[in-house]
């Protein structure tokens, strides 16, 4: 299936979502509302003519304080059918960082998201509901701030030494 049969599929099966599709040259994306990823994910899963059966990537975007939003991204494959999708869910980004955004996890779908999630917890502070181990995957449990935030401040001291960035 190519992108806008994708799109066609998804929008038949759920014609309440508003799904947003931007086409371009380099990569084609849908957007979906957080409330529906889960769903909407179930079924890209599970359908005959789809099976996106490999969650290869998921991955954070801060777009500033102006902006006021975070992003997660989904990079989504198909083995036996040789086709991807990438899903974009838009967040409002709190700028005192609490409290944190939110989005429904997909472990229940792609057991592999676990990691991926993780690390998007950890470097962005978006917690993914519903999640079997959510805690920092590459910091240390007690490290202060989320690293990749636009408006991240470096601690100058981890216990007692000295951070250089």
């Amino acid at each position: 299936m190519n992108f806008t049969e994708i799109i066609e599929a998804i929008q038949k099966q759920f014609f309440t979502v508003s799904i947003q599709k931007v086409e371009n040259n380099k990569q084609s994306f849908i957007i979906l509302p957080t409330e529906n990823l889960l769903e909407v994910c179930s079924f890209l899963y599970s359908h005959e003519k789809m099976y996106f059966d490999f969650l290869s990537c998921i991955t954070g975007v801060d777009n500033g304080t102006e902006a006021g939003t975070m992003e997660v991204i989904y990079h989504l494959y198909s083995i036996p059918y040789n086709h991807s999708l990438m899903i974009k869910v838009v967040l409002k980004r709190n700028l005192n960082e609490e409290p944190l955004p939110r989005v429904s996890s997909v472990t229940s779908i792609w057991r592999g998201a676990n990691w991926l999630e993780r690390e998007v917890y950890d470097m962005f502070g978006i917690l993914f509901d519903d999640h079997p181990d959510l805690r920092r995957i590459l910091l240390p449990a007690d490290w202060e701030g989320y690293p990749l935030r636009k408006d991240y401040v470096h601690q100058e001291r981890y216990h007692g030494i000295k951070v250089k960035y």
